[in-house]
Parts: structure tokens; C-alpha cells; sequence
């Protein structure tokens, strides 16, 4: 009988690193987890934050500048580097990640106050950094819809990565935004085979629908791009030429990817995970994820972490790049612009 949680990525709470004194009532070795007998309802944690805005001096990166107005994400996506920060507040990157979400309630008075601090230069905001803006929640808080809000009546460039339709929800702002050259967006299509989406992303869109946000939102005039991300070797690396073209052909304007990385907790959730639900090419897909990274599962290296290197690694950089080649030709995504930043918002027109 499988008592795994229904609808949920992960089936067991793994040991937070922080709570040095917890005593260890279970093995580390994720074969040893007990997989729970109830399936847990999700909690929504409100909190009044003191900070919003996430700048992240990564080499990768560079100063990316995130909002995340909610920590832990409903959507259960197995892989998700974010499960760890879940440990900081207490937590476990488990089925914790997935159950207890902390709203950040007060994020649209925060990032106001932001726009009319002296000390705010105008730059692009990424929404969606570290969590889904749009995961479930967001239907009911509605706190991406009015940051969307602020960042229009502020006139400061936004740009926002989801992989739920619910974005198809704020077209008419986003419209509004894309107008002034304000906004991009962009659709994360894992795969389009829905026995693999459903299982590592159990509350998510299917691949099909997300396509068809690709579609509503360059339609809108927003530009558009699609993060086939992560590949995972041996399961949906295949499906890359598939996704740039399907991409392509509803508008999207580029393509990226990452290849999965399994640092922290990641590691013992994505083994029991794979182990139960593909037992035949478990062995192939984690020996290959590891070749990528040197051996190791996990990966850190500035640099490497997101793209991985050896053979394995350049056979996907070169199907991706290939793929974008041919179905990207003569597309270009036009830069946003910051010079229309109002620091009291519209209040200056009057």
C-alpha cells in the first residue's frame, strides 16, 4: 500500500541542519524514512517582514534583484534548489517546504516604501527568485497582483518566471507594463510528458497549458521567454528540441536552462523520489546527475553549479544551443527601460 502524501513531490520531512540538539528519531539514509500514514494540509504562515528586496552578488547571477512574497512553495517540485532555505525558518525541506508557506503580507507596503526611499535606483525587479509568485496562495492573497500594481504606478521594470497559468490573471497590468517597455516574463517548462510532470511538479499546470500562456502573454505584447529548466539527464533531457520549438512557436522570444543540482536535503528527497517512481533507471539518472558535477551530486561551484561540466553537461549545452539556433533565428528580446521611474508614482503628474 503507498501512504506517500497525494499530490505533494515529497513523500518524507528530512532532518533540518540547523537544530543541532533535535534528537534523530530516523535514519539519514533516505531508504530508512518512514513515508507518512496522513496527507498533510497546507498552512499558511502569515508574517509582518522587515525586509523585501534579495540581491544576490552570485557570479552567476550578478546583482539580481529578487521579490519572493512567499517562502516554501504548494507546487512540490522535487528538485527545487529553494527547498533549503526552508530550514531557516524552522522547518523542513520536505514536505514542509510544500505545507507551511509563510506569506510575507506586508510585501506591497514594503516595496512602496522602497520606491520612495531616496536611496532607491531604479532596476529590474525579478519576481520569482527563490519561489513561485503565482503559486496557489497567490490566489487568494493577491500580493504579486499589487506589487505588479506599485511597479506600474512607480513606472519601475519588472520581470516575472512562473510556471503556473495563474499569471494569465494580472494580463491586464502586465499589458499595461509591456506598453512602456517595463516587463518581461517567462514560462519554466520542465516537460511536456504529463506522467513526468505529474509526478515532479504534482500542483503545477500541465506542459500544454503553459505553452498556451506563452501564447496569451506574447499575444498581450509581453516578451516572452521559456526556461527549460532543470534538465535532468536520463529523464527529460530528450524533450529539449521539443520544448525550444513548441516555445518558438507560441511566441517566446529565448530559451535557457539549468541543469539539476541536488545540494543540502535535495539530495536524500530526489533519491527517495526517484527511487519510487522510476526503480528501473534510478541507479543511471543519479550516476549521471553526478558526472555532471564532478561526482557529486551537489554542486556549488560558481561558475559550473548551473550548467555542469563533463560530457554528459556539454551533450546537453550543445542540443539546447542547437535547438535555439534553429528555432530562435532573427528573435530578440528588446532591454527594459528605467529611465521612467517616478519616485512618488503618479502623484507627479498632478
Amino acid at each position: 500500500m503507498d501512504n506517500r502524501a497525494r499530490g505533494r513531490g515529497a513523500a518524507i520531512n528530512t532532518h533540518n541542519k540547523f537544530f543541532k540538539h533535535e534528537i534523530e528519531y530516523i535514519s539519514e539514509d533516505w531508504q530508512q524514512w518512514e513515508e507518512p500514514a496522513v496527507n498533510p494540509k497546507t498552512q499558511f504562515i502569515e508574517e509582518h517582514s522587515k525586509t523585501l528586496l534579495s540581491v544576490s552578488d552570485s557570479p552567476d547571477l550578478g546583482h539580481f534583484h529578487s521579490i519572493n512574497p512567499y517562502r516554501g512553495c504548494e507546487h512540490g517540485c522535487i528538485y527545487c534548489y529553494a527547498r533549503n532555505s526552508h530550514e531557516y525558518w524552522g522547518y523542513s525541506a520536505g514536505l514542509d517546504f510544500e505545507t507551511k508557506i509563510i506569506v510575507k503580507k506586508n510585501a506591497p507596503q514594503l516595496l512602496e516604501k522602497m520606491f520612495n526611499s531616496k536611496t532607491w535606483e531604479p532596476k529590474v525587479i525579478h519576481f520569482s527568485g527563490n519561489t513561485d509568485c503565482y503559486q496557489p496562495g497567490e490566489k487568494k492573497y493577491r500580493l504579486t497582483r499589487q506589487m505588479l500594481e506599485i511597479c506600474l504606478r512607480y513606472r519601475n521594470p519588472v520581470s516575472v518566471l512562473t510556471k503556473n497559468a495563474l499569471v494569465l490573471r494580472d494580463l491586464d497590468v502586465l499589458e499595461k507594463l509591456a506598453k512602456l517597455n517595463l516587463v518581461h516574463g517567462a514560462i519554466s517548462i520542465t516537460s511536456l510528458n504529463e506522467d513526468l510532470r505529474g509526478a515532479l511538479e504534482p500542483r503545477t499546470v500541465t506542459g500544454k497549458r503553459r505553452l498556451q500562456v506563452v501564447k496569451a502573454m506574447h499575444e498581450a505584447g509581453v516578451p516572452m521567454g521559456v526556461m527549460t529548466a532543470p534538465i535532468i539527464p536520463g529523464l527529460n533531457d530528450h524533450e529539449i528540441p521539443a520544448i525550444v520549438q513548441a516555445a518558438a512557436e507560441n511566441g517566446a522570444l529565448w530559451a535557457n536552462y539549468t541543469i539539476v543540482r541536488l545540494n543540502g536535503a535535495i539530495s536524500t528527497l530526489f533519491e527517495e523520489w526517484i527511487h519510487h517512481h522510476f526503480p528501473d533507471r534510478a541507479a543511471k539518472v543519479l550516476n549521471q546527475i553526478s558526472e555532471c558535477h564532478g561526482g557529486n551530486l551537489n554542486d556549488s561551484q560558481f561558475g559550473h553549479r548551473m550548467v555542469g561540466e563533463g560530457n554528459f553537461a556539454e551533450n546537453i549545452r550543445q542540443l539546447h544551443a542547437h535547438a535555439c539556433r534553429k528555432y530562435f533565428k532573427d528573435k530578440e528580446l528588446p532591454g527594459l527601460d528605467t529611465t521612467q521611474f517616478m519616485r512618488a508614482g503618479q502623484m507627479r503628474l498632478f
